[in-house]
């Protein structure tokens, strides 16, 4: 095999290996040459030390996201161990669902890509040059045939994503197959899935655990806003007297009924479609009250510039349910943006709590599901925060 191409990288690129995080940017960047478009390089401190394998990107700003510490000769072989070890990993943490995250790019070592299973179809994510290789792609395909015997493997390939990495534009499509719907199960409920349509990979698994979380604290009269699929609504049904779904998108609202109607004895749900600040602001102006109310909004800080506006939806959100709970409320507010921390998402929690003159009692902080791993040096690897709280008065 002929020698990999050899990327030099300065001394920060160096620290920031030694502290255990896989990026290298293209300001850390010496030399470059011969490294094309995804190729797995070999990558050199300034005084020619071997640092490990990386696949390359033309594109990015993260210049190199690293594979291994030492020289891989097979990316192929590598692509199917890691995605091997991934798939023993979920088996030992994974309860109660045959849907959840396969493989989560940097924290199970395979940056750039990502696959999900629903049940019986698995959809994949190649976000970088690399992973939309053939020799990357074909390995995990593979691999996930050995050990699922799918009976569709689903390609995702989102538009944004594709241009940022100078890639050119796809069709979602199958990679295996025939089939590109299913029903999954999560916590005893179930959904419709369609492989070739939605967001993201179809559902929010990460959310998973928090739903049946927010289930063992519901009850009364409840509120889903942003409900997109009903993934909160639908595990509040079983233990709430009345729930009532909001979302701005027809076809969501639509994909909810449909798998409300898959859970039968469900009493029956309130879709509305509708902007949720506007519909806030308007049901907290008539005085409605709640017993439960769900706020799990897309990222509203995309980048660290966008961080104060975020907040500042955030707490819009928030001050307005606080407002229209009841006494004995539960409130389950979330944020699934990486650039709100924990703890400035928790302040501006406390601050619209003041606003809204209301006594707030922690009872849970969570994060994302268990197969949605966080790597401790890879701060990226957690962005979801899930707050439970009690209104008291």
């Amino acid at each position: 095999m002929p020698d990999r191409p050899s990327v030099v990288v300065n001394a920060r690129a160096v620290a920031r290996l030694r502290g255990g995080h896989p990026w290298i940017y293209r300001s850390d960047v010496v030399s470059a040459e011969g490294a094309g478009p995804g190729a797995a390089v070999e990558v050199k401190s300034e005084r020619r030390r071997l640092l490990g394998t990386a696949f390359y990107s033309t594109a990015s700003e993260i210049a190199l996201r690293m594979l291994s510490p030492d020289k891989v000769e097979d990316i192929g072989a590598l692509v199917r161990e890691r995605v091997r070890r991934a798939v023993e990993y979920r088996r030992g943490i994974v309860r109660d669902t045959d849907a959840y995250r396969v493989v989560f790019s940097e924290a199970d070592e395979l940056p750039g890509l990502i696959v999900d299973r629903y049940n019986d179809v698995l959809v994949l994510e190649a976000l970088t040059q690399a992973t939309d290789a053939a020799e990357v792609k074909d390995a995990a395909v593979a691999e996930l045939v050995a050990e699922f015997a799918p009976h569709g493997i689903a390609e995702r390939a989102e538009p944004r994503i594709r241009q940022l990495e100078e890639l050119p534009l796809l069709k979602d499509a199958l990679l295996h197959g025939d089939k590109t719907e299913t029903v999954f199960t999560m916590n005893g409920v179930r959904f419709h899935h369609r492989a070739l349509a939605g967001q993201k990979t179809g559902a929010f698994l990460d959310q998973r655990e928090n739903y049946a979380a927010a289930a063992a604290c519901a009850h009364g009269d409840a509120l889903d806003v942003f409900c997109y699929q009903g993934g909160f609504a639908l595990h509040l049904a079983r233990v709430c007297s009345r729930v009532t779904g909001i979302d701005s998108s027809r076809s969501a609202l639509e994909q909810a009924e449909a798998n409300a109607a898959l859970n039968p004895g469900l009493p029956e749900i309130e879709w509305i479609e509708a902007n949720a600040f506007d519909l806030l602001k308007d049901y907290a102006a008539a005085g409605r009250q709640y017993d439960t109310i769900v706020l799990d909004p897309p990222a509203f800080a995309r980048s660290r510039r966008a961080l104060q506006t975020a907040l500042r939806g955030y707490k819009e959100l928030n001050l307005r349910a606080l407002k229209m709970l009841r006494p004995g409320g539960i409130l389950v507010t979330c944020s699934c943006s990486y650039h709100v921390a924990e703890a400035e998402f928790v302040e501006m929690l406390a601050s619209a709590s003041c606003d809204a003159h209301r006594s707030v009692r922690i009872l849970e902080k969570r994060g994302q599901s268990k197969d949605h791993p966080v790597v401790l040096t890879i701060p990226e690897t957690s962005y979801l925060k899930c707050v439970i709280a009690a209104v008291s008065h």
